[in-house]
């Protein structure tokens, strides 16, 4: 996030009929700063900001700007009085509230969808609240049973078969059913949500060679190659499991998406291909949910370096998908 700000502008979207909910995230980073800019774009008034009013005229005096006021909030109250660079516990519940707030608007239909800039877990989890994500949050809000992370940086779609977890636990979490869920939720959203007709999907296996026929792991051929077999008589256009340092090549074929079969698998080579304009997409969930694709930034809260291009890009996607 150490980069100069992006250029990037948020054009309007004519057909955009309902306001899009942007949550500003932990008041500590740069969340605040993200938000201001959004005053300069075009799409600002077809935008809601939720936040804390005073975190954010703090945040633009500290930035040295005239406080935007054409910028439209639904106000929450964050106990804790913001300083950047330092989060606090108290302000756990606030941060909840925004979610939940965005959430509730766009199930009862006030908002097209909703966007995020990012949250200090930690802090979350250390006020004693439970909290492993946005995936998993939205997914008990939304009751939506399998929540499917998808990464997107342009033409480059990686999803997950698993979220937020230790990696000595991925083996015992994938299951038939839950990669068979993951794959059927990424191929109906892209139909859906990309306009994609036909969604070309590529799956990793989950040890080195995809198993090496066994010799490096069982996982591949008990687990993941019946579900796409399995799949792929359906009438799915899936193959699999492929090795995941060869998936993600030209050597692997056309692909409109990759499944990971845990996070820092798929998830370093699209950061590596888009960070700072690549977005964060929640598919299996009623609402249209992105986010961007960094952290809280702690360290630049409030300098003016805070690079604009993924929260831009995340709210474009978001609109281009409630369009449709």
């Amino acid at each position: 996030m150490d980069a100069a700000p992006s250029r990037r502008s948020l054009r309007r979207h004519p057909h955009l009929n309902l306001p899009i909910a942007v949550t500003a995230g932990e008041p500590a980073g740069i969340g605040p700063d993200l938000c201001l800019a959004l005053a300069e774009t075009e799409l600002c008034e077809n935008l809601v900001v939720i936040a804390d009013p005073k975190v954010l005229r703090a945040r633009a005096a500290k930035l040295g700007m005239h406080f935007p006021e054409q910028l439209n909030i639904l106000p929450i109250t964050c106990p804790d009085a913001e300083v950047c660079g330092s989060p606090s516990v108290a302000n756990a519940t606030a941060l909840l509230e925004s979610l939940q707030l965005a959430v509730d608007g766009c199930l009862q239909g006030r908002f097209a969808a909703m966007v995020t800039a990012p949250l200090q877990k930690s802090i979350i989890n250390d006020a004693g609240i439970p909290f492993t994500g946005h995936t998993e949050f939205l997914a008990e809000a939304c009751d939506s049973p399998r929540p499917v992370m998808l990464l997107v940086a342009d033409e480059l779609r990686v999803a997950l078969a698993s979220t937020h977890l230790p990696l000595r636990d991925v083996p015992d979490y994938l299951t038939q059913d839950g990669i068979s869920d993951v794959i059927t939720v990424l191929h109906a959203d892209l139909k859906s949500r990309f306009a994609i007709d036909n969604p070309e999907i590529i799956v990793c296996g989950l040890n080195p060679h995809a198993g090496e026929g066994g010799h490096l792991g069982k996982e591949d051929e008990a687990i993941i190659a019946p579900v796409i077999r399995e799949l792929a008589a359906a009438g799915m256009n899936v193959r699999g499991p492929v090795p995941a340092d060869t998936a993600f090549t030209p050597a692997a074929g056309n692909k409109d998406a990759v499944v990971a079969m845990y996070h820092d698998q798929g998830l370093p080579v699209l950061k590596y291909a888009g960070f700072g304009n690549a977005v964060n997409v929640t598919l299996g969930l009623p609402i249209i949910r992105t986010s961007v694709d960094h952290g809280t930034a702690l360290d630049i809260a409030g300098s003016g370096r805070a690079d604009t291009g993924s929260l831009f890009a995340a709210i474009e996607l978001a609109a281009q998908m409630a369009v449709r």
